[in-house]
């Protein structure tokens, strides 16, 4: 009797361990059950014009995502990126530190999937893709955090080392820049750059009466003179008479 019951107790007391086990490892994988995968053919450092697919997993069985951002990681410019495919109706905007791709939601319960194509991948061993992912209630899931067992992961791209010889291409210039995010001013046009004028140019130009500047100068001299005269005439004459 004695073993028959120390036999019930430790089968007991496995049957409660199991079902403890079970439990924690469903409440730990619970939180991130749903995420942001990541995946490129072409996941290698330095590799060029490589495509990266997205899928964003729903967590909603009653809206439909709506609108995904992403901050792209370091190495990655967004004039660099361009859309590859998408849900029907969805666009692709670019940002200044990364991009959104949105449009009609999807069917609820129905997971985004996208792709973006990439000029080339910088030289380093992952790449991680902060994204906020909205649904058409407002509800906004932020898969952000870089620690890849914590709760909202970003998704990450693991890298494969760079081929031989592989080199960093020349960056895309910047949509509104030079590629350094400063405006470029434009270069003058023929008409825009007239020559300024010199004094003697400047001497001689027409005022509002179609005369020049010397002209009415001219005149001015002459009224003078002729007044001058007209004095001198009228004193020698009163000289005369005196």
């Amino acid at each position: 009797m004695f073993r028959a019951a120390s036999t019930h107790s430790t089968a007991r007391r496995l049957i409660l361990v199991t079902a403890a086990t079970a439990t924690a490892v469903l409440l730990t994988a619970g939180p991130a059950s749903a995420h942001v995968e990541v995946e490129s053919d072409k996941a290698q450092a330095l590799a060029e014009n490589v495509e990266i697919a997205f899928d964003a997993e729903s967590e909603s069985s009653t809206a439909g995502v709506t609108k995904i951002r992403v901050v792209l990681p370091t190495g990655i410019a967004p004039a660099d990126v361009a859309y590859g495919e998408g849900p029907k109706g969805w666009k692709f905007t670019a940002a200044a530190d990364g991009y959104t791709v949105g449009g009609p939601a999807v069917k609820a319960g129905v997971n985004a999937e996208y792709s973006v194509v990439v000029k080339q991948l910088p030289d380093t061993k992952e790449l991680a893709f902060k994204t906020l992912q909205t649904y058409s209630d407002g509800r906004t899931d932020r898969w952000i955090e870089l620690d890849e067992s914590g709760e909202n992961p970003a998704p990450v791209l693991k890298l494969k080392a760079a081929a031989p010889g592989a080199k960093p291409v020349s960056p895309s210039p910047s949509k509104t820049g030079t590629g350094t995010g400063t405006a470029a001013s434009p270069s003058p046009t023929p008409e825009e750059t007239e020559p300024s004028a010199s004094p003697a140019a400047q001497a001689v130009e027409k005022d509002d009466d179609g005369l020049s500047t010397g002209a009415w100068v001219g005149i001015g001299l002459t009224v003078v003179v002729v007044a001058g005269g007209a004095v001198y005439l009228v004193r020698r004459r009163g000289a005369a008479s005196a």
